[in-house]
């Protein structure tokens, strides 16, 4: 595989050259950036595989630009790992929210940092491969078709945590799925995950659900267990 290119947007420039020399190290092609400006600028230029988001950014913060980066067609798919030096879960959950990938508070050690990394671009990786594989098994749930090989749901929700769960709640539905394995699931994919997290991430999908068809909330919170999906599905 090609070397993969990781776009840091950091405006501290110390950090920023000590990032590149980190990913360099390990075989990535490290791409600094001061700004949102020069993140703009870098990204009609080249292809980016990740993108190393400081919170804190003048002009534009960080969570602003991933947010135009999630409404935007072309690069809305490069996955995102937050750097900010504020490690509360509120900041981690409104990252979540916009559609951020990982969250590293600083300071952070060269290991933790390249770890996280590789696991980040190999689930992205692996949602590429499964895009591109022509077999299909569809479940179908109130006229919905959601397809667990090209990861489609007539509009694409997206390729992290949130289809896991979704996925998740298509194949056990109509039973109460806990906390705890929902936590467990979201603890594959996010380096950070808590009840607050999963909360978030049920809102992400009663809305996007709602949206689309009139059967109302599928999605049942049973309190002080789980969730439940009420909608029965079928499967070719």
């Amino acid at each position: 595989m090609a070397s993969q290119t990781i776009m840091i947007v950091e405006d501290d420039a110390s950090l920023r050259a000590l990032i590149a020399r980190v990913l360099k190290e390990n075989g990535y092609i490290p791409c600094p950036v001061g700004s949102g400006e020069e993140m703009w600028e870098e990204l009609q230029s080249r292809t980016v595989d990740l993108i190393l988001m400081d919170v804190m950014l003048p002009g534009k913060n960080g969570l602003d630009l991933t947010r135009e980066l999630r409404s935007n067609s072309q690069y809305m798919a490069i996955p995102v790992i937050f750097l900010s030096a504020r490690d509360d879960e509120t900041d981690r959950v409104v990252g979540l929210e916009l559609g951020g990938d990982d969250y590293i508070p600083k300071p952070f050690g060269k290991k933790e940092l390249v770890a996280r990394v590789r696991a980040v671009l190999r689930r992205s990786q692996a949602v590429k491969e499964a895009d591109g594989n022509p077999q299909s098994h569809l479940i179908h749930f109130e006229g919905w078709v959601l397809d667990p090989d090209r990861r489609e749901l007539h509009s694409p929700t997206g390729a992290g945590v949130e289809f896991d769960l979704l996925l998740s709640f298509l194949q056990h539905a109509q039973r109460v799925i806990g906390r705890e394995r929902l936590l467990e699931l979201s603890r594959s994919r996010l380096s950070e995950a808590s009840d607050r997290s999963i909360d978030v991430l049920v809102s992400r999908l009663r809305r996007k659900l709602s949206s689309q068809t009139e059967a109302g909330d599928m999605i049942r919170t049973i309190r002080g267990v789980g969730y439940m999906f009420t909608v029965p599905v079928s499967q070719d």
